[in-house]
C-alpha cells in the first residue's frame, strides 16, 4: 500500500497517530508516582540521546564524552538555583549557551581528526568533568555533591499544580521539551543544513568538493549537540534534586547514551526514545531475575551486551530502522507529486488504436 504525502489518507494517519500519542501520555500521567518518575527519567534520557544523535548519528562525529555536557547542564541549574537564587526554568537559557560554547570548542579538534581519535578527545573530556567538579568544591559541592532544596523545585503557580505534585510537573515539562527538541531535529534534518550534515557524515571529501563548509558544519553541530544534551541535564537536576560527580556524570552515563542510540537506531527521529526506554527499563526489569550469586549490575550488563549483539546482527540500523524497513513492505509513504493536486485520480493512459486488437481483445 502506497500513501502519498498531502493526501487525505496521509493527513488522517498523522492525526490518528497524534491522538493515539496524546491518549497514551494522558494515561501515563495517571499512573502511580513511582511509574511517572520512571517515565520522566525516560524522556530526559531521550533528550540527551537526541543530542548525541545529532553529532554521531547524523554527522558521524563519534563522541564518548557526552556525559560531560549532561553534567554541565545539570550543575549549571544546580549552582544558579542554590548559590544565586534563580528560578529553575530561567537557568535553562544560560545552560544552553554554556553547553553550546563548550561543545563548539570541543568540536574544534574534529576539524583535524575524526573516528577513534576524535572519540579519544571526547573521552578525555568525559573523564575530566568529574575531576573539575571536585576541584571547584566551593561552587559545586565537590565530592559531597550538591543538593537542591525541594521547595525551590515546586511547580510554578501558573500551572495550577500543588507543591506535592512535582512529579507530575516534571513529567509534563520533560514531554514538552522532548517534543520541541524532536521538532527541532525534524526540521533541521530536512533543511539544507541537515543535508550538509548527512553529506559530511557519508563522504567528507565529496561534501567539501560540493561547496559544503565542513568545518562550520562540524563545530556548529557539536555545539548544538552539546546544548541539547545539556538541556537534558537541566531537567535531570530539577528531577533528581541531588547532584554528585561520582553518581550520574561519569563515563558510564556516556556509555548508556551510546547504548540507547545503538539500540533505538542512529540517524532516526524516534530512535532515541526507544533507546531511552531500553536504558531505563532493562536494569529495572532484570532486578527480579537475579540468581542469588549474581549482582544486578552483572546481569544488566550481560543483557545489554546480548541486546547489542542481536541488534547489530539482526537490525544494524537499530530497532526503529528495522521496524521501519519491515513496515515499509506493507505501507509506504512517498512524497507528493508537485505537478498533481492532492487526492487527484491517477492519470488515464490512452492506448493507441488497434492496441486491444493486437492483444486479442474483442469489443
Amino acid at each position: 500500500m502506497i500513501i502519498e504525502r498531502g493526501t487525505w489518507t496521509h493527513r488522517a494517519l498523522v492525526v490518528a497517530t497524534g491522538v493515539a500519542v496524546a491518549l497514551v501520555l494522558l494515561w501515563m500521567s495517571g499512573l502511580a508516582p513511582f511509574r511517572v518518575n520512571q517515565l520522566t527519567n525516560v524522556f530526559i534520557y531521550a533528550i540527551a540521546i537526541t543530542g548525541l544523535n545529532l553529532a554521531t548519528g547524523y554527522t558521524g562525529l563519534l563522541s564518548i564524552g557526552h556525559s560531560a555536557f549532561f553534567g554541565l547542564g545539570a550543575y549549571t541549574t544546580g549552582v544558579l538555583v542554590m548559590r544565586y537564587g534563580w528560578d529553575p526554568l530561567y537557568t535553562i537559557g544560560p545552560a544552553l549557551v554554556l553547553c553550546f560554547v563548550v561543545g563548539f570548542v570541543i568540536g574544534l579538534p574534529a576539524l583535524r581528526i575524526r573516528g577513534l581519535y576524535l572519540a579519544l578527545v571526547t573521552l578525555a573530556v568525559g573523564v575530566a568533568f568529574p575531576e573539575l567538579v571536585r576541584r571547584f568544591e566551593e561552587l559545586t559541592g565537590g565530592a559531597r555533591g550538591l543538593v537542591i532544596r525541594r521547595r525551590l523545585l515546586n511547580p510554578p503557580e501558573w500551572t495550577g499544580l500543588r507543591p506535592g505534585q512535582r512529579d507530575l510537573w516534571m513529567f509534563w515539562l520533560s514531554i514538552v521539551v522532548l517534543l520541541l527538541v524532536l521538532l527541532l531535529v525534524h526540521n533541521l534534518v530536512r533543511s539544507r543544513a541537515g543535508l550538509a550534515m548527512i553529506a559530511t557524515r557519508d563522504n567528507e571529501i565529496a561534501a567539501a568538493a560540493s561547496g559544503i563548509r565542513v568545518a562550520a558544519v562540524k563545530t556548529s553541530v557539536f555545539g548544538l549537540s552539546g546544548a541539547v544534551t545539556g538541556l537534558a541535564g537541566c531537567l535531570f537536576a530539577m528531577y533528581l534534586a541531588a547532584l554528585s560527580p561520582d553518581g550520574s556524570f561519569t563515563l558510564l552515563k556516556s556509555i548508556e547514551f551510546i547504548t540507547g542510540l545503538v539500540i533505538g537506531g542512529a540517524a532516526t527521529r524516534i530512535g532515541p526514545i526507544v533507546g531511552a526506554f531500553a536504558v531505563v527499563y532493562i536494569p529495572y526489569l532484570t532486578a527480579n531475575l537475579n540468581p542469588s550469586n549474581v549482582s544486578q549490575g552483572q546481569l544488566s550488563g550481560v543483557l545489554f551486551g546480548l541486546a547489542l549483539i542481536l541488534i547489530i546482527f539482526l537490525m544494524p540500523d537499530g530497532l526503529v530502522g528495522g521496524i521501519s524497513r519491515l513496515a515499509g513492505r506493507i505501507v509506504r509513504i512517498r512524497p507528493a507529486d508537485p505537478g498533481k493536486p492532492p487526492d487527484a485520480p491517477p492519470p488515464q493512459v490512452l492506448e493507441p488504436a488497434g492496441a486491444s486488437a493486437a492483444r486479442g481483445e474483442t469489443t
